[in-house]
């Protein structure tokens, strides 16, 4: 039997993700060519060391915010909705309807809208590689001319992903869905080593997750970079707490 409190499913709106309305109707419209790419850029495989990074969340456990599974959807579902998460989604529309100058504009300010040092590292580290590795594996123009739009500037990750997809004419909604989904799954994998939790467990966290993920992506596609700021404040002081600890198993 599962541990995950069905009352704890956040976003479990009557109708998310259905494939007559919202984001069912986006999705719809991927192609098989789009969606290889998705599934391969975002794959726990690609190299960008995803791995290595928890977005804070192994403070968290070491504190005893987030012991169990119940704890831990709480925790993303908090990020996505009000931290890093919703403001990722943000940076990722606006790279994504962006071309040329005004794209090395937006990966500027989303590099220095990182809370911390580590945080900063996690999403540069992750874009520049992600930037790299698609480029020399799926070249065109139109990636060439962003890569060098963004060349000499630190890239964050959300920016990265969404200069590619553009570039590729992936849909923007499911970019980010697919996007957001990934974060998620990389901070329940965290949180299965580090807290632990069982794998089961893990895949429960992510699916009572997804309405959070497809209400966040939704919303971002309305929003601009006026609206960006956030009020996960814990998440954000976990980020700079995690290099002070005495044992780190990931690098944020």
């Amino acid at each position: 039997m599962s541990t995950l409190d069905p009352g704890l499913r956040r976003g479990d709106e009557e109708g998310a993700g259905d494939e007559k309305g919202g984001s069912g109707e986006a999705i719809a419209d991927l192609s098989p060519a789009a969606l290889q790419k998705l599934m391969a850029w975002l794959s726990p495989a690609f190299p960008v060391g995803a791995y290595t990074y928890s977005h804070g969340l192994e403070w968290a456990i070491e504190d005893g915010t987030v012991k169990n599974a119940e704890t831990l959807v709480a925790w993303i579902a908090d990020v996505l909705a009000h931290g890093g998460g919703r403001n990722d989604a943000i940076f990722f529309v606006a790279a994504y309807r962006s071309a040329g100058a005004p794209l090395r504009d937006i990966a500027e300010l989303a590099a220095a809208f990182q809370p911390s040092k580590e945080r900063h590292l996690e999403t540069t580290a992750q874009g520049r590689a992600f930037l790299k590795a698609v480029t020399a594996a799926w070249p065109n123009a139109r990636l060439s001319l962003a890569e060098a739009a963004l060349a000499g500037t630190e890239v964050p990750y959300p920016v990265a992903v969404a200069a590619a997809a553009a570039a590729h004419d992936v849909p923007l909604l499911p970019a980010l869905t697919t996007t957001l989904s990934a974060f998620v799954a990389n901070i329940v994998s965290a949180g299965v080593r580090a807290i632990p939790i069982g794998q089961s467990d893990g895949q429960r966290t992510i699916a009572a997750l997804m309405p959070a993920v497809a209400a966040t992506a939704e919303a971002a596609l309305t929003l601009t970079l006026d609206d960006l700021g956030g009020a996960a404040l814990r998440a954000d002081i976990a980020s700079m707490k995690h290099e002070t600890q005495y044992t780190r198993l990931f690098r944020s």
